[in-house]
């Protein structure tokens, strides 16, 4: 049997790079841009191609590793994503290097789409249903911090060339497939057929919504192609739903949504990721242009935060284990939607001093949440299934991302516009410069310091201390709405997960999944 505690290790060092990756390579797009000519568009999607690959696979990714084996897949994904990264990092100069770029970032986002589920069922498989909690806990708190390295890393490493931020990639690769030959994990593998029309029809339909939602703030929400994007999307989902529910052997088993637990802890956790992934961003851009920090100090902010949130997870995942999801998930979406409203009133205060106590309520909030909503979906998936299941929590996690990101994006980007030009031209700048300006400011992510002082002249000083203050008030009003999410999700929490724990994992006899003895005592 294998060691459980390797296995664990050695898949968190497996999906170490996808969790780095998510804020390593933003840091560095003006070296890139300046090293390889990149247009704005190109630079955006350099990002975006990333996002769109990881959204579109992840169900694919969880079904083949069931059929073909959840070690062989995570082999796969860790080798095939460093090979990527290795030659995003030998990208060349001139003409070709956008479209090289582009590509291999694509390619990156589809093998962390093949692994992630993968090493998710690995995990899941590894330890019994009684120990999963402190298990995934520990998975998810060391997998979550390593976002708030990105930052810190890149800036080091970018010192030295942008091509490190990719290269370093390799050697944590090596370390993963070492660690993984090593612990030798179940494979896990349940052969059957691959559904291929309907890993076509989903792949087609969240690439189409995460690309609407993604392009919404270039395209604009009252563009024809975001709601073209959008229909085509929903469309082919339905369509997808429909086409499941009639073949013997489907990409996913859809049905399994009749578990209200099931159905509820992916409700719970698209609601959470609508805050959790875009926190990053907008914390990051807050310590930059409000607090004055540079990306990698902005790193060091982030890491109050997951402070709070690694040691919440551990006691969320001892919870769960003893007397379920319930008590842990509701208290977590209280705890984090009363974080969220208090860190934003303090927000306008710009100092971190009077932040601090409230960052670590968000993040321990968060912490509560996170691995018991996952464990406890997974707990209710027959062992045929894991990477399959992995492959659903994974979507609703990274289609709720993108929903956060577009949506509060774009709130951010019209309160910061409205402010600052407010400001700017109480202070006699003239119309069109302070709309320049106020574009500026986050899109550089407050980077461009020179810029803004050429456009605003010798009272630089002055109006940028305000221009501050305001883009901390437009903050302020996302961090109210993240607020607002949460207290969603607690209420969702308090109507729909089950008391108990699942004492048994389900079976699947004909088709259906039977779900095993539920214990009903009171959370």
């Amino acid at each position: 049997m294998p060691n459980k505690t390797l296995v664990l290790v050695a898949m968190i060092f497996a999906v170490a790079m996808i969790f780095i990756d998510q804020t390593i390579v933003a840091l560095a797009i003006p070296a890139l841009q300046q090293d390889l000519g990149l247009s704005a568009t190109g630079s955006q999607w350099i990002i975006n191609g990333y996002l769109l690959a990881l959204s579109a696979l992840f169900a694919f990714g969880g079904k083949l590793s069931d059929v073909l084996g959840h070690r062989r897949m995570v082999l796969v994904g860790v080798v095939g994503f460093a090979t990527a990264s290795a030659l995003c990092g030998a990208t060349p100069t001139g003409a070709l290097a956008e479209p090289w770029l582009i590509f291999f970032r694509v390619v990156q986002g589809a093998f962390a789409a093949l692994m992630f589920p993968a090493s998710l069922a690995i995990v899941v498989s590894a330890f019994p249903i009684h120990e999963r909690g402190r298990a995934l806990a520990v998975f998810f708190a060391i997998t979550g911090g390593l976002t708030a390295v990105g930052p810190i890393a890149g800036g080091y490493l970018t010192e030295w060339t942008w091509r490190a931020i990719f290269w370093v990639n390799v050697p944590v690769a090596i370390i993963a497939v070492v660690m993984t030959r090593i612990a030798h994990p179940a494979e896990g593998r349940h052969p059957g057929k691959i559904d291929y029309r309907g890993a076509v029809m989903v792949s087609a339909g969240m690439g189409l919504l995460v690309l609407a939602l993604q392009q919404s703030t270039d395209w604009g929400w009252d563009n024809v192609a975001t709601w073209a994007c959008i229909v085509a999307g929903l469309a082919l989902l339905v369509a997808f739903v429909l086409y499941e529910l009639r073949i013997p052997e489907p990409l996913i088993q859809v049905r399994i949504f009749r578990d209200r637990g099931f159905a509820v802890d992916n409700l719970v956790l698209f609601l959470l990721s609508v805050t959790f992934v875009p926190l990053f961003f907008f914390a990051s851009l807050y310590s930059q242009v409000a607090l004055g920090n540079d990306a990698s100090n902005a790193g060091l902010y982030l890491l109050i935060w997951f402070a709070g949130f690694a040691v919440a997870a551990q006691i969320g995942g001892r919870i769960l284990d003893t007397r379920g999801a319930r008590p842990s998930v509701v208290a977590g979406c209280l705890i984090s939607a009363v974080g969220f409203a208090l860190w934003g009133s303090s927000l306008p205060d710009l100092s971190v001093n009077s932040q601090w106590f409230y960052i670590l309520i968000a993040g321990a909030g968060i912490g509560l949440v996170l691995g018991p909503v996952s464990t406890d979906a997974a707990n209710r998936a027959p062992r045929t299934r894991y990477g399959e299941i992995m492959g659903i929590t994974q979507t609703a996690r990274n289609f709720g991302a993108s929903v956060g990101l577009a949506v509060l994006g774009s709130i951010l980007i019209a309160r910061n516009t409205s402010n600052v030009e407010s400001t700017l031209e109480g202070a006699g700048v003239p119309p069109a410069v302070a709309d320049r300006v106020a574009h500026a400011i986050t899109s550089s992510g407050g980077g461009d310091s020179g810029r803004f002082a050429s456009e605003a002249g010798g009272r630089f000083g002055d109006i940028f201390r305000a221009v501050q203050l305001d883009f901390a008030h437009s903050v302020q009003t996302v961090f109210y709405l993240m607020a607002g999410v949460m207290a969603l999700a607690f209420v969702v929490a308090v109507l729909g997960v089950p008391h108990g724990r699942v004492e048994e994992e389900p079976v699947v006899v004909d088709e259906e999944v039977e779900v095993g003895p539920v214990a009903d005592s009171p959370a």
